[in-house]
């Protein structure tokens, strides 16, 4: 196959995943927000694929995602139907609100661990997704108070924000109890409660896996306008001035400008100032240097180890990617702890709370072929 059919066929295979994930978000989102009621029908599988306009296997896909997370039952014959309700209420019937910035890639893992915390404390989610716009954040905020909450989960949206501090500020000065998701203020007067991936922790371990290999001229290929960035190229750098590494320039651009060329561009460049391992975030990124590299004639790991960031499409790619792998379930799970702590605790100090990423050992780093059968 040619390097450009190839291409063409790698980009396929990425677009069809990105559809049944975006697919799963909507009609999880649709599911949890009460659009069908426990026990109700889905549409069958051809009329989704015309309602949505994509294909019968991006919604067999998707539906086979929801069943496994079981949030549908696939009945033989009969159709699919929403399964029933959660375990009863119990208690007070505490309600939480909770906002995110997207249902798709990352947080439906969040989201799974918050539900399942909130359900054993026998509490209820109230779900709104943002789209990263601050206007709809704030809608979404006062429709639940309006609603009357009990306390609040929160991915607010810092970046592009005029005066990031104002609204951590806001959020902190609720009258309910309310504990931000992934998002903070380094270095400032903060005072809200947060559970927090410790992202510069993960890109300071890639470094040192990388380093413990034999590598010691590295790269760093970033996705940037994203605030996972920033953190983790502080890790990198504090790594490799810590373990005496050298490092080539690195790149970063915005998600909408990486491309195949773009990448093969970055993999010549940073080869042919002698890089032999390259941090990637995120994993689509990754995938796009792992498939330049191939079609520059370059082995992975052999001539490029490569550990990408975030893990969440990372053992997909066309050779599975060694990922930091932020621990999504447990972070939804402590802050749906604390924010029901702090509902009974109101005086409790406050909580900031930062989780450990851990690496997932696959292919693209050469650790894999390393290991030897005990």
């Amino acid at each position: 196959m040619s390097a450009e059919r190839k291409n063409g066929a790698d980009g396929a295979a990425a677009g069809r995943e990105l559809k049944f994930r975006k697919m799963a978000g909507q009609l999880r989102a649709q599911i949890r927000s009460g659009a069908w009621v426990a026990g109700a029908k889905l549409p069958t599988e051809q009329e989704l694929a015309r309602l949505h306009g994509v294909s019968l296997t991006t919604v067999r896909r998707a539906m086979e995602d929801l069943a496994e997370e079981g949030l549908v039952v696939r009945r033989q014959g009969a159709g699919t139907f929403v399964a029933g309700q959660r375990p009863a209420v119990h208690g007070e019937g505490s309600v939480v609100g909770v906002i995110v910035p997207d249902t798709t890639l990352y947080y439906p893992k969040v989201l799974k661990g918050i539900e399942e915390t909130l359900a054993s404390a026998g509490a209820r989610l109230m779900l709104a997704c943002a789209h990263y716009n601050p206007a709809e954040e704030e809608a979404a905020l006062q429709r639940m108070l309006g609603s009357g909450v009990h306390g609040l989960l929160v991915v607010p949206t810092l970046i592009g924000s005029p005066d990031p501090a104002a609204v951590v500020r806001h959020l902190a000065g609720l009258p309910v109890p309310t504990v931000l998701i992934e998002r903070g203020l380094d270095g400032h007067d903060d005072h809200a409660d947060h559970v927090r991936t410790d992202h510069r922790a993960g890109g300071y371990s890639a470094v040192r896996h990388l380093a413990a290999l034999g590598h010691n001229r590295l790269a760093l290929l970033t996705r940037s306008e994203n605030p996972t960035c920033e953190p983790v190229s502080r890790g990198f750098q504090a790594a490799v001035s810590d373990l005496d590494l050298t490092v080539v320039p690195p790149f970063s651009a915005p998600m909408r400008a990486w491309s195949p060329q773009v990448a093969e561009d970055n993999v010549r460049r940073i080869t042919g100032e002698g890089a032999t391992a390259a941090v990637c975030f995120g994993d689509k990124e990754a995938a796009f240097v792992v498939s330049a590299a191939r079609r520059l004639g370059l082995a992975v790991p052999g001539d490029l180890a490569i550990v990408a960031y975030d893990d969440e499409i990372a053992e997909m790619a066309e050779i599975p990617l060694t990922a930091v792998s932020p621990p999504k379930r447990t972070l939804g799970r402590r802050a749906a702890e604390l924010v029901l702590q702090r509902m009974r605790e109101p005086d409790l100090p406050v909580h900031q709370i930062r989780l450990r990423p851990e690496i997932v050992v696959r292919r693209s780093c050469g650790a894999a072929q390393r290991e030897t059968p005990s």
